[in-house]
C-alpha cells in the first residue's frame, strides 16, 4: 500500500523550477568536495531525493497540462469541421437559389422583367424578398467566416501551447534521468559508508538534514512518507531467531525516516542485527525503533516531533535489501515489541 504525497504546481512555473532543479543537484554533488564524509553524502542524498520528487511532480503536472492542451486542440478542430460543414451547406443553398433565379428569368434586367410580368407589383415584392434573403445569407457567411478565423487562431494557440509543454516535458524527463543517476550513485556511496561504520563498530555522527515543515497538524504520522509494506509483525523467516518483531517498509536507500510522534531520542547505535538504529521514547510508556538505517539525523537526548527526520533508510545489519524496520515497544530494548500496525491505526495512522 502506498501513501504518496502530492503538491499541485502551476504549469507556468515549470521553466523557473526547471532552472532551479538543474542547478541544485550539481551544487549538492560538489558540496562535500569529494571528501567522502558521511555527513556530506547523507545531506546530498536527502537533497537529491527531494529534487527527484519535485522533478517527478513537475513532470506529471506538465504531462497532464499537455494532455489538456491536446484535447483542447482536438475540440477546436472538431468545431472547425462543424463550422466548415455549415458554410458548405449555405453555399449549396445559395447556389440552388441562384440557379432557380436564372431559370425563372433572373438573367433578364429587372426593367425587362417588370414589362413582361403579368403583375409587376408582385414581382417587386418578390425581388425585395430575394434581396433580403441575399443579405441574410451574405451576413451568415461573413459571420461564419469570422468565427472560423477565430477558431483557427484558437486552435493554433492551443497547438503551440501543447508543443511548448511537450518540449518542456522532454527537458523535465531528461532532468529526472540525470537526477536519478546522481541519486543512485550517491545512495551507493552512502550505503557503503554505512556498512563500513557498522563493520568497524563506530557510529557515524548525526547528519543534520534540512528539516521539512513538520507543522502537520497531526500528533502521529507514518515512519516514512511513501512506501510498500513488506515483512509484517509476527511473520516467520530464516533471518529471525523467532518471529519478526516489527513492520518493514520497503523504501530506497536514503529515504528520510520520520519520528512517528513527539518524543526524546534515547538510543543511537550501530552494529548487530539491527545495524544503525534510533530509538525514541514517547509519552505513555511507549518506544519506537527505526533500524537498518544508512545514516542518523539526531543525537541521543534530542527532542523530536511528529514528522521530524531521525535518519535515512538503508540496509545495514541483518538485512537482505533496503528497507526500514520499525518497532513499537514498551521498553527501550528488544523483546517487548507490539504489533505496530494496529498501534498506529489507533492513533489515526492507517498503513
Amino acid at each position: 500500500m502506498r501513501s504518496p504525497r502530492r503538491h499541485p504546481l502551476l504549469v507556468p512555473a515549470l521553466l523557473c523550477a526547471l532552472a532551479v532543479l538543474a542547478a541544485r543537484p550539481t551544487d549538492a554533488m560538489d558540496e562535500d568536495g569529494g571528501s567522502g564524509s558521511g555527513t556530506g553524502i547523507g545531506a546530498q542524498v536527502a537533497r537529491l531525493y527531494e529534487d527527484a520528487a519535485t522533478a517527478t511532480r513537475q513532470y506529471e503536472d506538465g504531462r497532464r497540462e499537455a494532455e489538456a492542451q491536446r484535447a483542447k486542440a482536438v475540440e477546436y478542430e472538431k468545431r472547425l469541421d462543424r463550422q466548415r460543414q455549415r458554410i458548405d451547406t449555405m453555399h449549396e443553398d445559395l447556389g440552388r437559389f441562384a440557379r432557380a433565379q436564372y431559370r425563372g428569368g433572373g438573367g433578364l434586367p429587372l426593367t425587362a422583367r417588370m414589362i413582361l410580368a403579368d403583375d409587376p407589383e408582385e414581382l417587386m415584392r418578390g425581388q425585395r424578398a430575394v434581396s433580403r434573403v441575399d443579405l441574410a445569407v451574405s451576413k451568415a457567411i461573413g459571420k461564419s467566416l469570422r468565427a472560423e478565423g477565430r477558431l483557427a487562431a484558437d486552435e493554433a494557440r492551443a497547438r503551440a501551447a501543447w508543443q511548448a509543454l511537450e518540449e518542456r516535458n522532454a527537458s523535465l524527463a531528461e532532468l529526472k534521468k540525470r537526477i536519478a543517476g546522481k541519486l543512485e550513485a550517491a545512495r551507493s556511496r552512502l550505503e557503503g559508508q554505512a556498512d563500513a561504520s557498522v563493520a568497524a563498530g563506530s557510529c557515524p555522527g548525526a547528519v543534520r538534514l534540512d528539516q521539512p515543515d513538520v507543522r502537520l497538524g497531526r500528533s502521529w504520522v507514518s515512519p516514512v512518507e511513501t512506501y510498500t509494506l513488506s515483512a509484517s509483525f509476527g511473520s516467520g523467516g530464516s533471518r529471525w531467531a523467532n518471529r519478526h518483531t516489527g513492520q518493514d517498509f520497503a523504501v530506497p536507500v536514503g529515504t528520510p525516516v520520520r519520528s512517528v510522534g513527539t518524543g526524546r531520542v534515547v538510543k543511537v547505535s550501530c552494529g548487530g542485527a539491527f545495524g544503525i538504529q534510533v530509538v525514541v521514547q514517547h509519552a505513555g510508556g511507549y518506544y519506537t525503533q527505526y533500524a537498518h538505517l544508512a545514516a542518523v539525523a539526531v543525537d541521543q537526548g534530542d527532542r523530536v516531533g511528529p514528522g521530524q527526520w531521525v535518519g535515512q533508510s538503508g540496509s545495514t545489519g541483518n538485512s537482505t535489501g533496503p528497507h526500514l524496520h520499525f518497532e513499537v515497544r514498551v521498553t527501550p530494548e528488544m523483546g517487548s515489541a507490539l504489533d505496530p500496525v494496529p498501534w498506529l491505526s489507533q492513533r489515526g495512522v492507517p498503513l
